[in-house]
């Protein structure tokens, strides 16, 4: 089990640490002549929101191609989130198992980790499912992301860059795409937490640090990528009501508890009918 965890690990590691690599390798002036493969498949993701351009602006192009892409990811995204809940719905069980076993000594962590094990195996929950699912989609979201601020639009295929009251190559003075990014990157990671049914102060603290973060890069990015988080946190707004609507979700979870205590109230009614007759 150990060796798997370990081999888990490194896998994720050096997934991420190719994703950056290759990040790194893409700059501004990215052209079709550009060196690198990085270079060419972020020069084909601006090649895509060219031809997605109806009418001459980009900015139909960078909604279209945000939509379609996180569209294609969804069920990935759907797996992810349906293991994230699964572990989510686990943490009570864990914390138990926790102070049972609360010593720092090697015996007493081990029977930790076996007794977690066990109970994720009884409750067919994989903690690491939602990594993969994770892992493949930030190359295509981080192409796109780069597409919109290493290739020049403008010089290569000479077309307008007005959208609505907007010039995408320069920031949004308005403040308005910055705010809404952060409004709905908000949105997304509140309805996340709002279903887990226990809370910690990590979570509290990164649903409001990334809305802030979000806000600050938008501020000082042109409006064409402050579209781009905006049209992509909406989107996972959307996705998370679709898959994982918190609202149902707690509802299901209060129903079951309400059941089991109906269930309880039955059983003590019926003893006592019993002793009755005795």
């Amino acid at each position: 089990m150990k060796k798997k965890k370990i081999k888990r690990i490194s896998l994720a590691g050096v997934a991420a640490l190719g994703l950056l690599i290759l990040s790194a390798c893409s700059k501004p002036g990215v052209t079709s002549s550009s060196n690198g493969l990085w270079n060419q498949i972020v020069f084909w993701f601006a090649q895509i929101i060219h031809w997605l351009s109806f009418g001459g602006s980009i900015g139909l192009g960078i909604i279209l191609i945000t939509i379609i892409i996180r569209a294609a990811l969804m069920p990935l995204m759907s797996l992810q989130i349906k293991s994230s809940q699964k572990t989510q719905e686990l943490q009570p069980q864990i914390k138990a198992l926790q102070a049972k076993f609360p010593g720092k000594d090697m015996e007493s962590r081990r029977l930790l980790q076996d007794a977690t094990q066990k109970l994720y195996a009884e409750n067919k929950v994989n903690p690491y499912a939602g990594c993969l699912p994770v892992l493949v989609q930030l190359p295509f979201l981080w192409a796109l992301y780069q597409a919109l601020i290493n290739v020049d639009f403008v010089r290569i295929w000479n077309v307008p860059t007005n959208f609505f009251w907007l010039d995408l190559t320069v920031k949004d003075p308005t403040y308005v795409l910055p705010i809404l990014a952060a409004l709905f990157t908000f949105l997304s990671s509140y309805l996340m937490m709002k279903s887990a049914p226990e809370r910690n102060s990590m979570t509290l603290s990164m649903t409001i640090i990334m809305p802030i973060f979000i806000l600050i890069m938008a501020l000082n990015f042109s409006a064409g990528v402050a579209l781009y988080w905006v049209v992509s946190n909406a989107f996972q707004v959307f996705q998370t009501m679709l898959i994982a609507n918190p609202w149902k979700i707690i509802a299901a979870r209060d129903a079951k508890t309400q059941a089991v205590l109906d269930k309880e109230k039955s059983r003590e009614r019926a003893f006592r009918k019993a002793t009755k007759k005795k």
